[in-house]
């Protein structure tokens, strides 16, 4: 039996922390479905398009060697309906802190109310990672500021783009 894991978020953008949860989850799991999740009454920095290929880019390579499958989606509403939809029965959740932990022990008791033959799967974040958020890293890119240490390669490459593009 294939075990399918679904990573929900925004990943506005994909950020070192997002990337040490995906290869943990990699671990557990025989496909890894990173679901990105479409909220209409927020503007994105990247369109739902990029973000798919950035972590498909980003990625790909380090979840295949850990013999895991790795697919990307978009979703909107419920992250129940996104892990039935994708075939999963554990949905991954990154903690960086205490406050991570409480909101997120909440949210996976509403979506075990919901779905309770999905699991909620946590993974604490590495200490070189644990203070890296996907805002502070759009904050401090779009004031000029270096995030080469917070984001993968093709993710700072991206967010250069937009600044120059921003600029003119």
């Amino acid at each position: 039996m294939t075990r399918v894991a679904l990573y929900p978020g925004s990943f506005d953008p994909l950020t070192n922390g997002h990337v040490d949860v995906i290869l943990s989850a990699a671990r557990i799991c025989d496909e890894l479905v990173i679901g990105i999740g479409a909220h209409p009454g927020k503007t994105p920095l990247f369109s739902l398009e990029e973000r798919v290929a950035l972590i498909k880019e980003a990625c790909g390579d380090l979840v295949a060697a850990r013999a895991c499958k790795l697919s990307v989606r978009t979703f909107a509403g419920l992250t129940v309906e996104a892990a039935r939809a994708a075939g999963a029965a554990i949905i991954v959740r990154g903690l960086r802190n205490g406050s991570d932990l409480d909101y997120e022990m909440q949210m996976a008791g509403m979506n075990a109310a919901m779905a309770p033959e999905i699991k909620t799967a946590f993974f604490a974040a590495s200490p070189a990672v644990g203070h890296i958020t996907a805002t502070l890293v759009r904050q401090i890119a779009a004031m000029g500021g270096d995030v080469s240490h917070f984001v993968p390669a093709p993710v700072l490459r991206a967010l250069d783009s937009k600044r120059r593009t921003a600029g003119k």
